[in-house]
C-alpha cells in the first residue's frame, strides 16, 4: 500500500493557533427540543400516582438528561487552512478532492440510494442539506465525507479556496 501521509499524525483537534476559515455546530431544530420537552412530560404522568412534586421533578430531571446529551452530542464542522474536522475525524486538506452540496431530494439521494457504504458519515436529520467531500488518500478506503450542514454553499467555498 501506498505511503501517502506524513509520519506525524493529524491532531484530533485543529492547533490553537489555526484560525477557523469556516465554522458551524449541528445544533438540533426547535422541534427537537420540543420533543424533548413532550418526553420530559412523561415523567409527570409515570410519577404522578406518587405524588404529583414526584412527577414534576421527574419531568425537570428527564429534561435536564435530554438537554444535556443534545448539547454534548452536537458535532462541529471546523476547516483551517491545514485540516477539515467533522465532528470527530479530521483529516488534512490536501487529501480534500471536489466538495459538492446537495439539497432537497438530491440530499435524500445522497443519504439513501446514492450513499457508498464506506463513506464517513456525519448526519443530523433534522438538518436537510448536505456536503459531500471526496477523499483522495490513496491508502484512506473511505471514498468521501457526507456530513449535514446548514449552510452548505460557503462549506464548499471554503474546502474549495474560493
Amino acid at each position: 500500500m501506498p505511503e501517502s501521509s506524513s509520519t506525524e499524525p493529524v491532531p484530533n483537534t485543529p492547533s490553537a493557533g489555526a484560525p477557523a476559515v469556516f465554522r458551524e455546530r449541528l445544533w438540533p431544530n426547535v422541534w427537537i427540543w420540543i420533543i424533548a420537552a413532550g418526553i420530559s412530560g412523561a415523567g409527570i404522568l409515570v410519577f404522578a400516582p406518587i405524588s404529583l412534586a414526584a412527577g414534576y421533578t421527574a419531568a425537570g430531571v428527564l429534561f435536564v438528561i435530554i438537554a444535556v446529551l443534545l448539547v454534548l452530542s452536537t458535532p462541529t464542522i471546523m476547516v483551517t487552512e491545514e485540516t477539515l474536522t467533522v465532528g470527530r475525524a479530521t483529516i488534512e486538506r490536501r487529501f480534500v478532492g471536489a466538495v459538492e452540496g446537495f439539497t432537497g431530494k438530491e440530499a435524500t439521494a445522497q443519504r439513501g440510494t446514492k450513499l457508498n457504504g464506506l463513506a464517513y458519515l456525519c448526519i443530523r436529520g433534522w438538518i436537510d442539506p448536505v456536503v459531500r467531500v471526496e477523499i483522495t488518500d490513496p491508502s484512506d478506503r473511505t471514498p468521501y465525507w457526507l456530513t449535514s450542514s446548514r449552510r452548505p454553499e460557503e462549506l464548499a467555498a471554503a474546502l474549495s479556496g474560493k
